[in-house]
């Protein structure tokens, strides 16, 4: 893809010159550096993160009725077997009611409530830092766009006689390429960051429905 854009003295040739994508993205500076670093960044942690809360998503169907059966007919250990092969965080925290059955309900309920805690931190990990990259990135970018500007007027005061306003431009447009970098790796990081919170927030209303269930299982036959 090619942009057609004013180059600078040097590289115009005729009226035809364009300049690509890659060399309009060299033009920009050592501050281009960070944020090529940033955007791989956030391109690994969301694709990290993505296929782990795609993984802790899924439960086996009939996982819960086979817990309420065993629970119910007392078979306290057929229920422990279930949860220990489903590799997810709702069958941890059933597990973990599972092993403190026999004690008071409120200590079921706080057990449950810590594994929750320990499993939503696991899910969360590392995506601050993908937030933080959102803000970063344009506030890296516009950084370099203004050093750019400084730079490119520089070269303007010390040029001799009257200033060629191909000159001028290309000093400017160049400038300007880190903002538009830092303003697309913002974007992405932060359209990322919120697609991966609501699939989080989506586990973890799975989490409690399931922990309410289990625990007025366990009142049941109290009933």
């Amino acid at each position: 893809m090619l942009i057609q854009i004013a180059t600078t003295p040097e590289v115009v040739q005729n009226g035809d010159d364009a300049i690509s994508v890659l060399d309009l993205l060299l033009r920009g500076g050592y501050m281009m550096l960070p944020l090529v670093l940033l955007s791989i960044a956030a391109v690994y942690i969301f694709v990290e993160r993505w296929l782990t809360i795609k993984k802790a998503s899924k439960t086996p169907n009939g996982f819960t009725d086979k817990i309420r059966n065993s629970v119910i007919q007392g078979d306290l250990n057929s229920a422990k077997v279930v949860c220990a092969e489903t590799d997810s965080p709702i069958a941890r925290m059933i597990e973990k009611g599972l092993a403190r059955i026999g004690s008071p309900l409120k200590n079921i309920e706080t057990s449950i409530e810590n594994i929750g805690k320990i499993e939503i931190y696991r899910l969360e990990k590392n995506l601050n830092i993908l937030a933080t990259i959102s803000g970063a990135a344009p506030m890296i970018g516009f950084l370099g766009t203004v050093t750019g500007m400084i730079q490119a007027f520089i070269a303007i005061a010390q040029e001799e006689g009257s200033v060629s306003p191909k000159l001028l431009s290309s000093g400017i447009y160049e400038a300007m390429v880190t903002t538009a970098a830092g303003l697309f790796v913002g974007i992405i990081a932060y359209l990322g960051y919120n697609f991966l919170v609501s699939r989080v927030q989506k586990i973890v209303h799975q989490m409690e429905y399931n922990s309410i269930d289990f625990l007025d299982l366990l009142q049941e036959p109290e009933a």
